[in-house]
């Protein structure tokens, strides 16, 4: 390990660590010019002067989970690279879905079919219509192994249907939400929920809206979001 990953298990600015070094203050041997470290005794070392100290495979953990999360993943960017679509035909769930998906030109066609699947999965354990006439469809697990990024495509049907929402209420639109891990389903999830739960934004997608006027006032409600979060 370097100085630098060393000074991350101390928590430690890494020229404060090579300060300490050549002091002397840590312990380590110096080998062909080299310092080596000995966890054990350096996690001893640590407590005893009451310092922080977190192995190097959580330090790497820590990491490798800070970049993964989708703090900075936002609606505006995830629904204008899943795309809008608007008169989807059917009379049935099966049918919207079916139609959705393959209007879905994000997608290569040969994943189409297996996500058409996972969605009538889903919707066959219990309906993704959450009331007011909205519905969030989504595979029961995230596709790590077919996309890289997380994308919403937002879908106004060409006449609200029986989707056996839990308002029993006919859904208009689908929000189709795909992420590649469950981190970002969730995040994207409840940025989503804090939209929709807001009348004022419901009876505004019943008017059919552009893509931009959407994007603009879903902007205006993470903007409202992110300040509630800041406090």
């Amino acid at each position: 390990l370097g100085t630098d990953q060393i000074a991350k298990c101390l928590n430690l600015p890494e020229t404060t660590l090579k300060r300490w070094i050549r002091q002397g203050r840590i312990p380590i041997r110096h080998i062909n010019n080299e310092c080596i470290f000995d966890m054990e005794a350096l996690e001893k070392w640590a407590k005893h002067h009451n310092l922080f100290f977190s192995s190097p495979d959580k330090i790497m953990e820590k990491e490798a989970d800070k970049k993964n999360t989708p703090d900075k993943e936002t609606l505006v960017t995830a629904m204008n690279r899943g795309g809008f679509f608007y008169n989807i035909k059917g009379n049935t769930v099966e049918s919207v879905l079916k139609n959705s998906v393959e209007a879905m030109n994000i997608l290569p066609e040969n994943i189409k079919p297996e996500l058409f699947d996972r969605l009538i999965q889903r919707e066959k354990l219990t309906s993704t219509g959450i009331g007011k006439g909205i519905a969030i469809p989504h595979p029961r697990t995230p596709m790590k192994d077919e996309i890289e990024h997380s994308f919403i495509t937002t879908c106004f049907l060409e006449k609200a249907i029986d989707y056996k929402a839990i308002d029993n209420q006919p859904v208009f639109i689908l929000f189709i939400l795909l992420c590649p891990g469950a981190k970002h389903h969730l995040h994207l999830l409840s940025r989503l929920s804090y939209c929709v739960r807001d009348d004022t934004f419901v009876d505004f997608l019943k008017t059919g809206p552009g893509k931009e006027e959407v994007l603009s006032m879903i902007s205006e409600f993470e903007q409202q979001l992110d300040q509630r979060e800041r406090f």
